[in-house]
């Protein structure tokens, strides 16, 4: 039955020809690391002479999906390795993350080397954590290590758990919910999914924050815990917990795989640089996804499988070009770039009075007012989420309905505008709290009226993080996600403003107490202003529209 399963999904997937069917299978194998702690381990063996390995560290479990994984790639060629990380699925000790991932990832590749098939070279396969592992053994692996296939991931967390200095709730409390569901029974987890997952539903909106893992789960966190704790920039806790400053000591050819819409999209193009910066030639694609859309997962299994039969199975092939990015919206495609990012031209669209949104800088104008109260907080809606089923593109009309929302929209465009590559907005805000957010959403607004978004940032303010003038006003930079969008004639753009979105960021309470004990909310106004002095803007990437899209 597994391996009828196995062909139609080999087949459903479009991946290369079978080279062997026949598997054998050893599971739960300890492999004991160097404080006695042993990780639960299962080997995909083919039936090959001189195969080559490819490791897989999660903590999400050995079966299901992942199971179907090994099977696929060992049928293809290669010894799979599937380990759970400590703590999970049997593996003993308890599970903290990114603490033990450099210690257990290379006492596992010492583990490795003692196989009697083992041939000196392997590789690294995963998506979200099972990436954060590659990275914490990719600059001591040394020569061995020959391919790494990173999937919506990053060597760092930090600044995708707080980004723009705020704390992205939504994500770290729905994947610490999602943990601990790995521990009770079947049958309890797929009741609380029917039900909506009320639980998870109050602990997002529940104050004080260092309550809301008990909330969710039943019990205390410890990571959220100390995530709530340690989150200012200079917070030693999280020194031992990124892998980004050995990204130039990495040797191996590294492909990274991501979506417009992802988590940590910001935080892999990050990577991406450093790598570009230490002369490595990564191979980067960018797809119109979310974080765990099941468009991603097939194209990260084809690109992997590519990837580790051009650095594993045999010489290198003249392969595609180096970077692949979707261009969204209407008229859109993939597109063929030979770095990121591909060169822009950073075209400025001014926030004007009357809610306009034009290139032509603002002439002399009232600010817009707007009142922010977290306790009836501005709600997010689509966009980067951890759950694909929440995330993405969606239709933005609810929120902009909101007093608390304001909008500035251009004139219906009179030909098509290309936006690839990084995106910023800069926004000169008065506020008569000292403590606030600043959100920015650029949305592509359709014939219908339909505002889709495309890509947005938060930035938390706080007194002596940016200078304030004279008349108290704060020019706010506010870094976007980035994006690669195709604006279609009759289209106009659309900037949002707001106090927040929650709960993919953590309301700012605006009393500047701690992120994790602050219970007291206060509402405040703030003023946006666009006038000659005060030009707020968003910054765009505008590169030739080419005449089609590639196939």
């Amino acid at each position: 039955m597994q391996r009828l399963v196995t062909r139609l999904a080999a087949a459903a997937l479009r991946l290369p020809a079978a080279r062997t069917r026949r598997i054998t299978v050893t599971r739960d194998l300890p492999v004991r690391v160097r404080d006695g702690v042993t990780l639960r381990t299962d080997h995909y063996a083919p039936d090959l002479p001189g195969a080559p390995c490819v490791l897989i560290r999660t903590p999400y479990g050995r079966g299901g999906p992942v199971r179907l994984l090994g099977r696929l790639l060992a049928e293809r060629g290669y010894h799979v390795v599937i380990q759970s990380c400590r703590g999970t699925y049997g593996s003993g000790g308890a599970f903290a993350p990114l603490v033990h991932e450099r210690d257990d990832g290379l006492d596992t590749l010492d583990w490795l080397r003692r196989q009697p098939w083992w041939t000196g070279a392997f590789g690294m396969f995963g998506a979200s954590y099972q990436g954060f592992v590659q990275w914490a053994v990719a600059a001591e692996a040394a020569d061995e290590l020959r391919a790494m296939v990173a999937v919506v991931t990053a060597s760092a967390t930090r600044d995708s758990t707080y980004a723009g200095e705020s704390f992205a709730l939504d994500t770290v409390l729905t994947w610490a919910e999602l943990l601990q569901a790995q521990t009770v029974p079947w049958l309890a987890r797929q009741w609380e999914l029917k039900r909506g997952q009320p639980r998870l539903t109050r602990a997002l909106a529940h104050l004080p924050l260092v309550e809301a893992d008990r909330v969710a789960t039943g019990v205390t966190v410890p990571f959220f815990q100390e995530w709530l704790r340690h989150h200012t920039p200079d917070a030693d806790y999280w020194r031992t917990r990124i892998f980004g400053d050995r990204i130039a000591e990495v040797r191996a050819p590294v492909a990274m795989v991501s979506g417009w819409q992802d988590i940590f999209l910001p935080a892999q193009l990050d990577d991406y640089a450093r790598l570009r910066a230490a002369g490595a030639r990564p191979r980067l694609t960018v797809g119109p996804w979310t974080h765990g859309s099941p468009g991603l997962l097939v194209a990260a299994l084809r690109e992997g499988l590519d990837w580790l039969d051009a650095h594993l199975a045999g010489p290198p092939g003249p392969g595609r070009a180096p970077v692949r990015v979707h261009v969204g919206g209407t008229g859109g495609g993939w597109r063929d770039l030979p770095d990121w990012p591909p060169p822009a031209e950073p075209v400025r669209w001014h926030l004007h009075t009357g809610r306009a949104l034009a290139p032509a800088p603002p002439a002399d104008s009232a600010p817009d007012r707007f009142r922010y109260d977290p306790a009836d907080p501005t709600p997010s809606l689509g966009g980067p989420l951890l759950v694909a089923q929440r995330a993405g593109a969606v239709d933005n009309r609810p929120v902009e309905a909101r007093p608390d929302v304001l909008t500035y929209t251009s004139a219906p465009l009179a030909g098509a505008v290309e936006v690839v590559g990084p995106v910023r907005a800069e926004i000169h805000v008065r506020s008569e709290l000292s403590y606030l957010d600043v959100f920015v959403r650029l949305c592509d607004v359709d014939r219908r009226g339909r505002s889709w978004n495309v890509c947005d940032g938060l930035v938390r303010v706080a007194p002596g993080r940016f200078p304030r003038g004279p008349s108290g006003v704060v020019r706010v930079p506010v870094t976007l996600w980035p994006a690669a969008h195709r604006f279609a004639p009759g289209h106009r753009l659309r900037v949002q403003v707001s106090g927040g979105a929650h709960p993919r960021y953590a309301r700012n309470p605006g009393t500047g107490e701690p992120l994790g004990t602050a219970v007291t909310l206060r509402a405040g106004w703030r003023e946006i202003l666009h006038d000659p002095e005060h030009p707020s803007a968003l910054v765009l990437p505008v590169v030739p529209v080419p005449p089609t899209a590639a196939p």
